[in-house]
């Protein structure tokens, strides 16, 4: 893939991401307003930890950084044929494993809902609302592992149109179901349930998405299954799975601890949930964005055994990292609770939760270019073969969520889940920089440091911009009414990103140009 035609695709899967996370807040507006940060949100947010962390781990996490460098291997040495024949076998296998896998689950629920949020037990059936909603969720797994297959088999080719559009469906389709719930005017455990129900309907859309793309390519469904590893091929990619569900794990592993913490306190799951499912938008735009394009050139540079082509695709990826998610950072920590109030707070949503969620936020967004980093480092070991180097960072950082967490947060409360899950992401990605610096390829950390001192200079001087520009727009237009609410929160926003094109042009910032010519073509 051209420089040039990287770029493009980049920004291609960047808007794609951008709409699904844009609408995936919408549905979180349709979330809060409906069920505001009740005993009800709580139930149905622990419920979904436990198909959500599984999923993570199985599906988008082990089985895609497992099958996608696996099937592209097969397309380079035996064609086409030979990768469908792998992709057969790998969904015939996951369909056994992962289905016997939710049905384990679905007897155990209640023993995993108790281990999880025993806490719960403080409020007359919530923990029995919340095993009947992990019961009903639970099959979303599968699906959600099927999709993962099917989105991986087109980015091995290259293909990332249907995949990036892939959670764009889902949250459409959850955001109907939601309007409709709202509209039926069902008492709240009738709308809860009927979410649950919603969720696992929306995963089914993805699949199909995902699905039809693929026949649109040519491609025919065909089921295999090697159970015993005889193919090796298949065999690599369970070999692979193992560590890479231990890697995979950081983020969501600390946010299911997070969770048994939090449900001490009342409200505290659904304020870290809101928070955290904002933070994903900058991550997935930026972060899950680069990685997704970057994946294949890190398998071909191995390939290739060129390991200057391989120093520039992860120099380049980290680069990118830092100019976008570092003035997030600030702009967050700026505007976070213009933004919260804007976005949720609605219906049930009380000013209280506003407050709860925006500090929550600027806690998480300390750890926003950690988290994006690590989603673009952490491919580069599964491409190199050295899977040793993930786990031991994902293990570090679990680690140290869980000492933060013990130590501080009878003292600190939710706040203290929050800082946990953001010094975890940095301590991982951390260890993955250093580690594919000693292990896998030489980085230039001359190049690197240099561009993230002018990115934070740039970004501190855009801070300073939103924050005089908040101020002045909170003194004119106040909060009441979605239009000044509007104001706000994005007036330092557009400031912000006028400020920072200037700054980082003006310190001569390499990533500022393509940008600029873009404005200039259009124009």
């Amino acid at each position: 893939m051209s420089e040039r035609r990287l770029g493009r695709v980049a920004g291609l899967v960047s808007l794609a991401t951008l709409l699904s996370r844009v609408l995936g807040l919408v549905r979180e507006q349709v979330f809060a307003a409906m069920l505001g940060a009740s005993t009800l949100a709580d139930a149905y947010i622990a419920a979904f930890r436990v198909p959500n962390l599984l999923r993570d781990l199985l599906a988008e996490g082990a089985l895609s950084q497992a099958f996608v460098p696996a099937f592209r291997g097969e397309l380079h040495k035996g064609g086409r044929a030979a990768a469908d024949r792998l992709a057969a076998r790998v969904v015939g296998n996951v369909i056994v494993v992962v289905g016997l896998l939710v049905g384990a689950a679905m007897l155990l629920a209640p023993w995993l809902v108790s281990a999880m949020v025993g806490d719960f037990d403080a409020v007359p059936g919530k923990v029995d609302l919340t095993v009947t909603l992990t019961r009903v969720m639970l099959p979303f797994l599968l699906i959600a592992s099927l999709t993962a297959i099917a989105m991986g088999m087109q980015q091995a080719q290259e293909q990332f149109a249907a995949p990036a559009l892939s959670p764009a469906t889902f949250n459409l389709v959850a955001i109907t179901i939601g309007v409709g719930l709202h509209a039926s005017g069902l008492p709240g455990r009738g709308v809860v349930i009927g979410w649950a129900l919603g969720t696992v309907v929306a995963g089914l859309a993805q699949l199909g998405l995902q699905l039809a793309s693929l026949r649109g390519g040519g491609w025919r469904p065909r089921l295999g299954l090697d159970l015993r590893l005889r193919d090796p091929a298949v065999r690599r990619v369970a070999l692979m799975m193992a560590p890479a569900i231990i890697s995979a794990a950081a983020v969501q592993v600390n946010v299911f601890i997070n969770t048994a913490f939090a449900s001490e306190d009342p409200g505290a799951v659904s304020w870290l949930a809101y928070a955290f499912r904002f933070l994903q938008l900058p991550i997935g735009v930026f972060g899950v964005a680069i990685a997704t394009v970057s994946t294949t050139r890190y398998v071909d540079a191995v390939t290739r055994h060129d390991d200057a082509a391989l120093a520039r695709h992860v120099t380049d990826g980290l680069r990118l990292v830092a100019f976008l998610c570092v003035p997030a950072m600030v702009g967050l920590l700026v505007d976070a609770d213009a933004v919260i109030r804007l976005i949720y707070q609605h219906g049930r949503f009380a000013p209280r939760d506003t407050a709860a969620t925006a500090l929550a936020l600027e806690l998480y967004v300390i750890g926003l270019p950690a988290y994006a980093a690590v989603k673009v480092m952490a491919p580069v070991c599964y491409a190199a073969d050295r899977t040793r180097l993930a786990v031991i960072a994902s293990l570090t950082a679990v680690a140290g969520n869980l000492a933060i967490n013990a130590s501080l947060h009878l003292r600190y409360g939710f706040r203290a889940l929050a800082v946990g899950t953001a010094v975890a992401a940095i301590a991982n990605a951390a260890i993955l920089y250093l580690g594919i610096h000693r292990a896998i390829v030489r980085l230039p950390h001359r190049e690197l440091a240099g561009h993230l001192l002018r990115v934070g200079l740039a970004a501190a001087i855009m801070g300073g911009a939103a924050w005089g520009t908040k101020l002045g727009l909170d003194d004119v237009a106040g909060h009441a009414g979605l239009g000044a609410r509007a104001l706000v929160a994005l007036g330092p926003v557009v400031v912000g990103a006028l400020v920072y094109a200037i700054a980082t042009t003006a310190l001569g910032i390499a990533e500022t140009r393509p940008l600029l010519d873009r404005l200039r073509r259009r124009r």
